[in-house]
């Protein structure tokens, strides 16, 4: 979650995969999927860094995940049993 300020005060956390733009009009308005705006205090370019930095940290944890377990990814090829005892 991307914690940003609103304009006119508190702080907020905002799912980035939510975001369908984010203007500067000259305040920075952020317009979610649902058509929900969020007039907040960060820079466009702040918000577009909040944005990367939030992506890259769900890549690394991915990554550290499966590092831990190297296994747990690979695809069983399973067993495999005849059907009819004897054919081929």
């Amino acid at each position: 979650m991307l914690q940003l300020t609103r304009l006119g005060g508190p702080v907020f956390a905002l799912n980035p995969d939510l975001i369908e733009r984010a203007e500067a009009t000259p305040d920075t308005v952020v317009t979610l999927v649902n058509g929900s705006k969020y007039v907040i205090r960060e820079s466009l370019e702040e918000i577009t860094a909040l944005i990367r930095a939030y992506r890259a940290d769900i890549i690394a944890a991915a990554q550290l995940t499966a590092e831990a377990r190297p296994h747990a990814h690979k695809e069983s090829m399973g067993t495999v049993v005849a059907l009819r005892p004897g054919e081929s």
